[in-house]
């Protein structure tokens, strides 16, 4: 579709964020954004330098950002949550009058938070279990993360302390950083985390050009009804995996018609992908309920529910769309073994 100019953001440049003096975005001559927020934290794994391997760093440092993101998220009316919480038992009742109060659906019930962890050295592994027992239902990325094995782990590694202590330092809270910028910070981490994993492209994602590509052919059809003021459209992705294809699809929308509003929803059957595609929308600033957990095949989630549009990218090795280049890969063979049978036939 004939995409229009996009209006620029002409806000002054971001300050400092924290003790730490870090500019959140910075745009290269190429027009790609890096995040020296998400180079930053990625750092903080350094510290775990010896009892992980840097294929391990993404599962403390992936659950422990969204942690601090929601830590922030939480502060300015954390006391006001836990009195609601002495009056409603009822989870659902709960949810329902912490929305009123605050405009989150989300809540946590617990008496500590990153920074009261601190105080009890000797108690902190437990008390930060708790921390993370006590959110409300629909927060479910660390049981999917396994970050309790983690906490031990690093408990045993004597690191700890000093990684909260770390993540404790760096405000995240959306008045400081962005859904945007917070975004561009997560897909920095989750990068970084599968470039040291080494893992094979399309596994786990899908290339942002492919994605481009899907996604103005799948609005190419609404072109008129994208470019009206205050649109609100829903998209959702079946094999969801860690929510690329997603998330890009939001930003090219919002890069069409800033007024926009695209709502997301997905499944995902791996369990960390699935944790981090339910992470990278919480962390944006969307509803974590629009994201399930299962084999959408057998279980599907959303069963009875319409969506404007649905994008995907089905995790079945040898039948994805072959680039035709002659590359040699296994869609390749896949394609040529096809193309021999034909004309056999």
């Amino acid at each position: 579709m004939r995409m229009r100019k996009a209006r620029r953001d002409m806000r002054a440049p971001t300050p400092a964020i924290g003790h730490t003096g870090l500019v959140r975005r910075q745009s290269t001559d190429s027009g790609v954004v890096l995040s020296t927020l998400g180079s930053f934290i990625w750092s903080i794994a350094d510290q775990l330098r010896g009892p992980y391997r840097p294929n391990q760093y993404g599962n403390v440092i992936l659950p422990l950002t969204i942690l601090r993101r929601l830590d922030c998220i939480l502060e300015p009316d954390r006391d006001s949550v836990r009195e609601l919480a002495t009056r409603f038992d009822n989870p659902n009742r709960l949810k329902v009058e912490v929305k009123k109060a605050t405009g989150r659906s989300f809540y946590n019930t617990s008496n500590f938070s990153l920074a009261n962890l601190l105080t009890d050295a000797d108690g902190l592994a437990d008390n930060l279990n708790d921390y993370i027992d006590r959110f409300s239902p629909d927060i479910d990325v660390f049981e999917y993360f396994d970050f309790k094995k983690e906490i031990l782990a690093l408990e045993k590694a004597e690191l700890l302390r000093e990684v909260i202590k770390s993540f404790a330092t760096v405000d995240l809270h959306p008045e400081v950083v962005s859904n945007s910028d917070m975004g561009d910070a997560f897909e920095y981490i989750i990068r970084k985390f599968n470039e040291a994993a080494n893992e094979t492209s399309g596994d786990h994602y899908t290339p942002r050009d492919a994605i481009k590509l899907l996604v103005d052919l799948l609005f190419a059809e609404d072109n008129e009804g994208l470019s009206a003021e205050g649109i609100v459209r829903t998209l959702y992705d079946p094999t969801a995996g860690t929510g690329g294809m997603l998330s890009l699809a939001e930003e090219h929308l919002l890069a069409y018609n800033p007024d926009a509003k695209l709502t997301l929803y997905g499944q995902e059957y791996n369990p960390q992908s699935y944790a981090i595609c339910k992470s990278d929308l919480i962390a944006k600033g969307h509803d974590a309920t629009n994201v399930a957990f299962g084999n959408t095949l057998t279980e599907d989630a959303f069963k009875g529910k319409h969506f404007d549009f649905c994008m995907s990218n089905p995790p079945f090795p040898g039948q994805l769309a072959c680039c035709a280049l002659g590359c040699g890969c296994a869609n390749d063979r896949v394609l040529a073994d096809v193309e021999a049978r034909s004309v056999a036939a």
